[in-house]
């Protein structure tokens, strides 16, 4: 059976969850025979993008980089999962047109709920002077207008935001429903349970 390949295009501030979700993605997908990759922002700035700085013409380069190499992946039957702040409106409706089958995610997190999370401790080199230009602060965050999908991981847990993008991702025929078992598997583990079997 050939492999529809798209992408997971997560999109939201430092520490709203976006890596977390798509590990957690990830692990679902391949438990189902599919083929994954996350391209996570730390990762790519360290092998695809280095020596770009946080200029919004580096912003933007870094994105269309992240975005070829989904567009690559995805035509080839890989699902991908890009998790990458991804501030502008304009970069990421250039990923669409780009790769095409393309889900937008909206990672939703209040700043003050990213900022005590601070997992990679970014916030607080921000307050001491050590960052300039860190989205959400001191620069843009260009909220999504026509996301797939908005998941809430201040209210959600992580299971119950991975159930949502599921839902989304079969009801649009990008994957399939998971199979409930069959009846008869579940009367004879009931009737085993019981001592019968």
């Amino acid at each position: 059976m050939t492999q529809t390949g798209f992408t997971i295009w997560f999109t939201g501030l430092s520490g709203a969850g976006k890596s977390t979700l798509s590990e957690a993605i990830e692990e679902r997908l391949k438990a189902r025979g599919r083929n994954v990759e996350i391209l996570d922002g730390d990762s790519v700035r360290t092998h695809l993008s280095k020596g770009l700085g946080f200029s919004r013409e580096d912003r933007d380069t870094n994105i269309k980089r992240i975005a070829f190499v989904c567009g690559l992946l995805t035509r080839n039957g890989v699902i991908c999962i890009s998790a990458a702040i991804a501030p502008y409106r304009e970069a990421r409706q250039w990923a669409r047109e780009e790769i095409g089958t393309f889900v937008e995610v909206y990672v939703k997190c209040p700043i003050e709920v990213c900022r005590q999370r601070d997992v990679k401790g970014l916030y607080k080199l921000v307050d001491e002077g050590k960052i300039t230009g860190f989205t959400g602060v001191d620069d843009p965050y260009e909220e999504p207008e026509h996301a797939e999908l908005i998941v809430e991981t201040s209210k959600e847990s992580i299971g119950e935001s991975v159930g949502r993008i599921f839902a989304k991702l079969e009801e649009l025929g990008y994957v399939e429903p998971e199979e409930p078992p069959e009846e008869a598997t579940v009367v004879s583990e009931r009737l085993a349970a019981l001592g019968y079997l």
